[in-house]
């Protein structure tokens, strides 16, 4: 079984992008599932509703998300709603939605959650605790388990990573932008990597119009965000699942 999972997208048109190149995407790679990260798809803080249904009509079966998430509140409705976009397990109580979903996928039953680190992030609750009670919680309900680290820490990925290594298939981490050099599959059978990178556009600064942030850090002062011109590119990986353990992690 293979799986792509793709870093946070950033902007409308890289939601258009996917609406229409998805699919021929999955075909040519042979994807039988999806999960991206959505908590930038509008205008780069959030998630409005008609994006969210975009991506999923477009080829997006599970969006995951992180601090952003809650920024539109347009979407708490369909946070509660819907099985298949889903918010920070550790987010506060009174937050819409849940944490977890299982999806069902080439006969297989896959759970996907989405945690946010602890270090720089605002409210966020231990993750380490709250995956562990997922899976305590959905123990007989799954095949295998997907992990979205939404952090700030590489550490804390990394430590994500170690902790849930023969536990889970997959262990991935959002929310940097960049993606890193260390995909590969950890002992027992869960691949990994400290950060998926972005969908977005080329040429900016974390899909941000370079000149915004250029001029926040050279001045000190607050500037309102825009998405950045040019080419968007999609980065993220693919990872091969066989007998409810990774044995392949390819990034694209």
């Amino acid at each position: 079984m293979n799986i792509l999972i793709l870093g946070d997208i950033v902007g409308k048109k890289t939601v258009e992008y996917l609406s229409k190149n998805l699919w021929s995407l999955r075909k040519e790679k042979r994807i039988d599932m999806v999960i991206a990260n959505g908590e930038n798809a509008t205008d780069i803080m959030g998630l409005a509703p008609d994006d969210a249904k975009a991506l999923l009509d477009g080829g997006v079966d599970v969006i995951t998300s992180g601090n952003h998430i809650f920024h539109n509140r347009a979407l708490y409705q369909m946070l509660d709603d819907s099985r298949v976009i889903i918010r920070p397990l550790n987010a506060p109580a009174a937050a819409p939605g849940c944490g977890e979903t299982v999806f069902e996928a080439c006969g297989y039953n896959v759970l996907v959650l989405n945690v946010l680190g602890m270090m720089g992030m605002e409210y966020a609750q231990n993750p380490f605790e709250a995956v562990d009670k997922a899976l305590h919680r959905m123990e007989g309900r799954y095949d295998f388990a997907i992990v979205d680290i939404h952090a700030e820490a590489t550490a804390e990925k990394q430590a994500m990573g170690y902790y849930l290594a023969g536990r889970a298939a997959a262990v991935v981490g959002t929310h940097t932008h960049v993606q890193t050099a260390d995909a590969r599959v950890l002992e027992g059978g869960t691949a990994y990597i400290t950060d998926l990178g972005m969908c977005g556009p080329e040429g900016g600064i974390l899909g941000t119009d370079k000149n915004v942030i250029l001029k926040r850090f050279t001045t000190g002062l607050p500037q309102k965000f825009t998405v950045a011109d040019g080419e968007i590119k999609l980065s993220g990986v693919v990872v091969t699942v066989e007998n409810n353990r990774a044995i392949n992690i390819e990034k694209i």
